[in-house]
This record gives structure tokens, sequence and C-alpha cells, in this order.
């Protein structure tokens, strides 16, 4: 979080290195740590060594847990946002089609992690250019979010996502309303949060 990004490597190469020794190289604990690993290795521009880092997560966790437990999709998520980066568009969008299928399955249509996978699957496809499939997208996770949430409950980031959607599609009227709804969201979630503030 610093930016001290050598030195957080250390710290997860000396983690990884003491869980591989005490608990073992697939067990959940050192997994994570190779994920995180992946992540930092994204920050750092070495894409090549996150996806080794992300495949040995991966097939880590679908020996151990199986293909549909959350950790596992998680890590196939990652896979697709490493292949997005690399622009292999086709094995990004596969990964996320897996990991959508994977938390319907195991947690529901409404899940928090499907919803935010779907939200993924949004931000990919306008990037792409498919902005109905988009809208379509991002339409979906709202309206999930609102049904198991409520309408002011992690939604201003999917709003905001529709309302750069519409700026595109030159719905200018439409992305203002977006964006003054995810402004509003905003200022009730900053204050939710504070008013819980103790000092």
């Amino acid at each position: 979080d610093q930016g001290k990004l050598a030195d957080a490597e250390t710290m997860y190469q000396r983690a990884l290195v003491g869980k591989e020794e005490v608990l073992g190289p697939v067990h959940q604990s050192t997994l994570r740590t190779v994920s995180k690993l992946g992540n930092l290795h994204i920050e750092q521009g070495r894409l090549g060594d996150a996806k080794v880092m992300f495949q040995r997560a991966l097939a880590g966790f679908e020996g151990t847990l199986g293909p549909d437990h959350n950790s596992t999709l998680d890590t196939v998520n990652n896979l697709g946002q490493l292949y997005e980066k690399q622009d292999k568009l086709g094995d990004a969008e596969a990964m996320y089609h897996r990991a959508l299928a994977g938390f319907e399955k195991s947690l529901g249509l409404d899940h928090d992690s499907t919803l935010w996978t779907v939200n993924i699957l949004g931000l990919f496809y306008m990037r792409k250019g498919k902005l109905s499939e988009a809208e379509a997208s991002f339409q979906r996770a709202l309206a999930g979010f609102q049904k198991t949430l409520g309408p002011g409950h992690s939604t201003s980031m999917i709003v905001n996502n529709l309302g750069m959607l519409y700026k595109d599609q030159g719905k200018l009227a439409d992305a203002e309303t977006m964006y003054q709804r995810a402004l509003v969201g905003d200022r009730k979630s900053t204050r939710l949060n504070s008013s819980h503030i103790t000092i």
C-alpha cells in the first residue's frame, strides 16, 4: 500500500517459504500467499511471473478444494484479469465465464461474488466495445445487489459504471443521472461509515 513493492515481495517470499515448510505447498494459506504474489507481480508489471503464480495457485486450489470453491474461482478471475492485461481477450473472457458459472453453481445467482464477477464481465465488454452486453451485465449486477443488500449498499460503483457506459453510447442525460445517483450513494455511504467511528 505504501508503494514499496520490492519490500512487499521480500515479505511475501519469506511468508511463502515459511508456509511451504510448515504447512506444505498446497495448503490453503500457502496458496493464498502465492495468489498475493501474483497480484503483486501484476503491480510490478511482471505479467509472466504473475501467470506462474496464478496457475500454481489454481492447480493447488482445484486439487485440494475442487473446481467450484470460492478460492479456486477467485483465482480464475485473477487469471482473467491477467489475460486481459496481456491482451489475450479470448482467454480472459473464458476465465470470466468459468468463474461466473462456478459462482452461480456454488453460491447462487445473487451472491456478492457472483454479482462482482458479472460487474467484471461488464467492464470487460465495455472495453471490447460490446456495449449492449456491458449494459446487460451492469443492470444484472445492480438489480442483484439492490435485491440482496438494498439500494444504498455496494451499488455506487456499478451505477458509476453504467454512467461511463451511457457516456460512451452518447446517452449524456442518462449518464448524468447515473453519475448523480452514484455521487449521492457515495455521500450516504461516507456518512454511514463515519457515524460508526468512535474516539
